[in-house]
């Protein structure tokens, strides 16, 4: 099992994409960066800068790409993530991510957020009742929707499904949330519930958040890195972050000037 204490320390993280007969990309350059246990950290910057791949690198996902070399370290806790012994399966138990549009499985509501758990090994009908029931009310989903479990999940709204993931991320007891730009597919209420519902969830889980809504960020954040053509500029917390900015680059950027303009 991984280690509890689930403070992210990157160092030393590159990446690449190889294709053949073209030039390689370095996407991600020597990222070395911590990211503090129970806080609410956003990634920021400019389409492009790699927000996504950094995020992605956290739980692995990168595994089931062709084309992407990844060196580096990522430790969450005192293992390195990246260790070859390490198996995948347990870290991305441990590491969920919510994608930029939500993706239900193809089963009723309750199959959603029973999936993980009965994969886990758990099988008592009465423990995945519970299961259920506690992810969906901590995802203030519950009385949206405890008449309607039998329900395909595609029947929500799109918010619905949103927090259904979430809640599916939940029931598999993670310890760490990466949130990709997860509500900007949304309507400013449903947008508002998930943010509210995040600012919750940080006070049991790390919570890493790639967001592009400047003004989101400084309303969510606790800590937040600015991510500049593969590099990270700037990081701190977010206060001292956003009001007294050291690099000319982060002033630019949190003002609407395009970085190194």
């Amino acid at each position: 099992m991984l280690n509890k204490d689930m403070e992210i320390r990157i160092r030393d993280l590159n990446i690449y994409s190889m294709y053949k007969n073209k030039k390689n990309s370095h996407i991600l350059k020597n990222i070395n960066l911590d990211i503090p246990k129970n806080r609410l950290t956003s990634i920021i910057g400019p389409s492009g800068c790699g927000k996504t791949t950094l995020l992605k690198s956290i739980n692995r996902l990168h595994d089931i790409q062709e084309n992407i070399k990844v060196e580096g370290h990522v430790f969450i806790g005192d293992e390195d993530i990246y260790n070859p012994r390490r198996q995948v399966n347990e870290i991305r138990k441990m590491v969920g991510l919510i994608a930029q549009r939500p993706y239900p499985l193809p089963a009723n509501i309750y199959d959603n957020i029973a999936f993980g758990p009965r994969l886990h090994g758990k099988r008592k009908k009465s423990e995945l009742d519970d299961i259920v029931e506690n992810c969906l009310k901590r995802t203030y989903l519950w009385e949206e929707v405890k008449d309607r479990l039998k329900e395909p999940a595609v029947a929500l709204s799109i918010g619905q499904q949103q927090r259904l993931c979430i809640a599916r991320a939940l029931a598999v007891e993670p310890e760490v949330l990466l949130c990709d730009e997860i509500t900007s597919a949304l309507d400013p209420i449903s947008s508002e519930k998930i943010e509210s519902l995040l600012l919750t969830l940080r006070q049991d889980y790390t919570i890493v958040m790639v967001s592009h809504v400047l003004r989101q960020a400084r309303r969510l954040s606790d800590y937040v890195v600015f991510l500049y053509f593969g590099e990270v500029v700037e990081t701190g917390y977010a206060k001292e972050f956003f009001e007294s900015p050291k690099d000319q680059r982060t002033k630019n950027y949190i003002s609407g000037i395009m970085p190194g303009l």
